[in-house]
């Protein structure tokens, strides 16, 4: 799996540039985490990863392929490869709908998916939510749970369950931790270091908290305005050639 996005820029308006020529890659088994502060156009960067976004200057090739901003077929194949773990958990299940029914929509979208970590034998479609469940370390009973039923962070592992339930190649996560109170983002950094390291999954976090990212990644991608200013390994998040705004970043996160 390799995600490579070259010289990638939006522009909202004449005078809002989200992205200037944004360039990096992405390779198997790779957790690398993109911080930076509101504004500096991470968000903007995901929708457009994930095909939610057009753009007109840069390319983005997933696995050699060139991922087009509105071609609908090309564009299917890679949200099956590609999933993502949005910031508010609530608005990304529907109220009416209990657990199950919303943590199995993306293996009725992509029918020709079973995935590896499912038990042998077949399975209703009930005892499948119900592994995905306790995959993300919540109780199988809470299938026939509503959403208004579950606390900010047993929604956020049901999203994680969802998201990862095809097995994607890469998993997007866009602040999703953001919403939760410090010791629930502990919890939901550990499930997806815990997830990444059983799996090999590749994760692309996206995050204004330097701390969160350097927990969970190995390799940091600064982005400030709009662009890059900065990418190291973690170990080197300490060296004196840091960007000035990396070195900000540290300080006002005290780590």
């Amino acid at each position: 799996m390799s995600l490579v996005v070259e010289g990638l820029s939006k522009q909202y308006a004449k005078r809002i540039q989200a992205l200037k020529q944004v360039t990096f890659q992405v390779n198997e088994g790779e957790c690398i985490g993109i911080v930076g502060e509101s504004g500096s156009g991470k968000s903007t960067l995901a929708r457009i990863l994930l095909g939610l976004d057009t753009y007109k200057e840069g390319k983005i090739r997933f696995n050699d392929r060139a991922i087009a901003p509105r071609k609908r077929s090309d564009l299917r194949q890679y949200r099956k490869s590609v999933q993502m773990v949005f910031q508010d958990a609530t608005s990304t299940l529907n109220p009416k709908l209990p657990i199950w029914k919303s943590l199995l929509e993306p293996l009725d979208n992509f029918k020709e998916v079973t995935p590896s970590f499912f038990s042998e034998g077949s399975l209703s479609r009930k005892e499948m939510a119900e592994e995905l469940l306790e995959l993300v370390g919540l109780d199988k009973e809470m299938v026939d749970r509503y959403p208004d039923e579950l606390s900010g962070g047993q929604k956020q592992r049901v999203s994680i369950a969802r998201a990862i339930s095809i097995e994607p190649s890469l998993l997007v996560c866009d602040e999703p931790t953001a919403s939760l109170d410090v010791t629930v983002q502990v919890q939901i950094l550990r499930l997806l270091k815990e997830l990444q390291q059983k799996s090999n999954m590749t994760i692309l976090f996206i995050s204004h908290d330097i701390r969160a990212v350097s927990f969970l990644c190995e390799r940091l991608i600064v982005l400030k305005s709009g662009s890059i200013v900065d990418q190291f390994q973690l170990s080197d998040i300490y060296h004196e050639e840091r960007h000035p705004y990396t070195k900000a970043l540290i300080q006002a996160a005290a780590i």
